[in-house]
């Protein structure tokens, strides 16, 4: 079947492109020079189609990706213009489309599955963690995976317990897997390209909410040879009182929080994680060791936590540079409520992060005096 597919996938796709089965695909586009707004769903719109257009491996498969045109339309005009051969409308079973997916992987392809939400992707983990994670180890190098997992992660809005968690700490965890949760419009292109060209799984993180969210982009960004580097983290504001790591759309809440701070004195370096698997340990490290002070924020679980495992890595080896106990902000240790006032009551907040970042600072009442 496997055989089949790669056949079909390089045959026709080639052919319905005006290139012959074997010569070498390539894509170009052009773009205006000057910087321009993209929002994330145009972002990840144009990296799918041009890694498509460059590389006739590459082939996508989900719930609703093709004839609904993805059911937030990030597919929008792919099966147009790749047909359904590359452009694969799934049945709604997580668990066989995402084996189907991990065995093309094998044969050679290169698939990008969507997830209409990370929550049914638990549908799949087995074949996410057993079958993709670990092939390329267990086969002794033999056998490479290179395979995207992506889709929307962590809290919507008003959506309930079972389709608001964060899955960040869950795959990055696991060996084998490189994780991925963007930010701007910039990371979302620059990371999935990288992410769609890696040779090993790779699991990119989402948010529904940033979808339509707007971000300036360079003509270097527009480009369609520009990828980010896989673990690599983006300073995204300088400062010198205190550090705030952050990803996806936590990122967003730390800048907003960083520009309250500066009203009244304190100077916030806001660290944009990109990758958290590989994590960027030693650009957190230089900042902590610039600003002795340290605020993790994410929306999921505090327990074992992505922010757990910065403060871990903080302690190791920046321990003595600290001048205050690091703070961690997360999402409340309960199932995710699905009233509006309780929601957010669950979910970090802005005005969480700048009390945390003055208690580090030691410019307010320490929360265990004031309980």
């Amino acid at each position: 079947m496997f055989r089949i597919l790669t056949q079909r996938v390089l045959g026709q796709s080639l052919l319905q492109q005006g290139i012959r089965p074997g010569a070498v695909a390539s894509a170009s586009r052009c773009f205006a020079s000057a910087a321009k707004d993209l929002t994330v769903r145009e972002a990840l719109n144009s990296a799918l189609n041009e890694e498509m257009s460059a590389d006739p491996r590459v082939l996508l498969m989900g719930e609703e990706v093709g004839e609904y045109q993805g059911a937030y339309k990030i597919t929008k005009g792919l099966l147009d213009k790749y047909g359904p051969d590359r452009v694969l409308d799934t049945p709604i079973t997580e668990a066989g489309f995402t084996g189907i997916a991990v065995g093309a992987a094998y044969h050679g392809l290169r698939p990008v599955v969507e997830f209409m939400t990370f929550n049914f992707a638990m549908q799949a983990i087995d074949h996410i963690i057993n079958s993709a994670a670990k092939t390329y180890y267990m086969s002794a190098g033999q056998i490479s995976v290179p395979i995207v997992f992506r889709g929307p992660n962590g809290a919507a809005a008003g959506v309930g317990a079972q389709h608001s968690q964060c899955y960040a700490s869950w795959y990055a965890s696991c060996p084998g897997l490189k994780v991925l949760a963007p930010y701007s419009s910039e990371d979302a292109r620059g990371l999935l390209k990288a992410a769609i060209r890696d040779p090993d799984p790779v699991v990119f993180l989402e948010n529904e909410l940033l979808y339509g969210e707007a971000f300036p982009v360079s003509a270097e960004v527009l480009d369609s040879n520009f990828a980010l580097p896989i673990g690599k983290a983006k300073i995204e504001r300088e400062g010198k009182d205190v550090t705030i790591t952050a990803f996806s759309k936590m990122v967003g809440f730390a800048l907003k929080a960083a520009e309250i701070l500066d009203k009244e004195g304190i100077s916030a370096e806001v660290i944009n994680l990109r990758s958290i698997r590989p994590l960027d340990r030693a650009a957190i490290n230089a900042s902590v060791r610039k600003t002795n002070r340290l605020v993790t924020v994410e929306e999921g679980f505090p327990q074992h936590g992505v922010g757990a495992e910065i403060c871990t890595s903080v302690v190791e080896e920046s321990f003595g540079y600290l001048d205050a106990p690091v703070e961690r902000i997360a999402g409340a240790d309960v199932p995710m409520p699905y009233a509006a006032n309780l929601e957010r009551l669950a979910l970090p907040q802005v005005e969480d992060i700048v009390r945390a970042a003055k208690r580090a600072c030691y410019r307010s009442v320490p929360m265990a005096a004031a309980v």
